[in-house]
């Protein structure tokens, strides 16, 4: 699919600047529905530990602007979004929640229209949480997130993809899920299943939106790393979950995106993760922006100039031949 930069830039404003009752309409849960929700497990291969129930919270007031967000994730899955016209394009999204719960609308569904508007194939991970009680929790997120890999590529006939056209997404702790598997895409996580686990889990491209990466207590998202790793967590520990701090030369090119003002997730987090990977000459582009806070997704850019991000993204995801 080809479409003109004047054409980009003008469906990615219109949103941030519509009126508000264009923005009700497009945050209506009713237009944003999946086409289709896979396990990422066989059936029997997971059992979610004891007394562990899943449950959504929907978070927004407003009946017209659904902001729901997904704790105690019991099955892991994939929620698919289908474009009418197929661009062989794929990407999964690993929404925020500081690992305490995964959002649903705002880093998920929001994005995952955008998206499908444009071509291309997107599936909204919901990934386990490291605190719920899982067997080697910390590990849990990234075994999701590299089953999903493997899983959405085994999919491309069925999904109509190109296998090699896979580029991952994530906003805030689903930025740190996302980062994980930027440098251990290849860790062996858990035995293989089927044939999908035949196929590379390594994403052909990475985005990472106000991420959390580091677990240095100086920068650290104080919540997601007490999940993640615990709040006593050793040095040993911390540098093994920090990504920053295992670069390798053949990750994926990566593309950051971080206000300065954020003041839930550290602006340090993207720019040490830059420097690491400029440090070991590997692609990344990254855009920080003055004003934007945490959490901005789509819908909380409207008079800012972060709101140009999704367009930025789209012309990095050009750049690499992806979409």
């Amino acid at each position: 699919m080809t479409v003109g930069r004047r054409s980009l830039l003008t469906a990615s404003l219109a949103l941030p600047f519509a009126s508000a009752a264009a923005r009700a309409a497009w945050t209506r849960p009713a237009g944003l529905t999946p086409d289709a929700s896979i396990a990422l497990w066989p059936e029997g291969h997971i059992a979610p530990p004891a007394g562990l129930v899943e449950k959504v919270v929907q978070r927004s007031d407003d009946p017209q602007a659904s902001d729901r967000m997904l704790e105690r994730i019991t099955r892991p899955r994939l929620d698919i979004f289908r474009p009418a016209k197929p661009n062989g394009a794929a990407v999964i999204l690993a929404p925020g929640g500081g690992y305490r719960y995964v959002v649903v609308d705002k880093e998920g569904y929001e994005l995952a229209r955008w998206l499908t508007v444009r071509g291309v194939t997107v599936y909204v991970l919901f990934y386990r949480l490291p605190g719920d009680g899982w067997a080697n929790g910390a590990d849990v997120p990234l075994a999701d997130a590299q089953r999903a890999v493997r899983l959405v590529r085994s999919r491309a006939r069925i999904d109509g993809i190109d296998p090699a056209h896979v580029a991952f997404g994530g906003f805030s702790a689903g930025g740190q899920v996302a980062t994980s598997l930027l440098t251990r895409f290849d860790a062996k996580l858990y035995d293989p299943l089927d044939t999908a686990d035949t196929l590379p889990a390594r994403p052909d491209a990475l985005a990472a939106i106000y991420p959390v990466v580091s677990m240095d207590p100086a920068i650290a998202h104080a919540m997601s790393r007490e999940k993640l790793i615990g709040a006593d967590a050793d040095a040993r520990r911390e540098k093994a979950y920090s990504p920053e701090r295992n670069v390798r030369a053949d990750q994926p090119p990566l593309w950051l995106l971080h206000a300065e003002d954020d003041d839930v997730v550290k602006v340090e987090n993207s720019a040490r993760l830059r420097e690491a990977t400029r440090g070991i000459a590997a692609p990344v582009e990254a855009h920080f922006f003055e004003r934007g806070g945490h959490g901005f997704g789509l819908m909380k850019t409207a008079g800012l100039p972060v709101a140009i991000w999704p367009e930025l993204l789209w012309n990095w995801l050009a750049s690499h031949k992806l979409v």
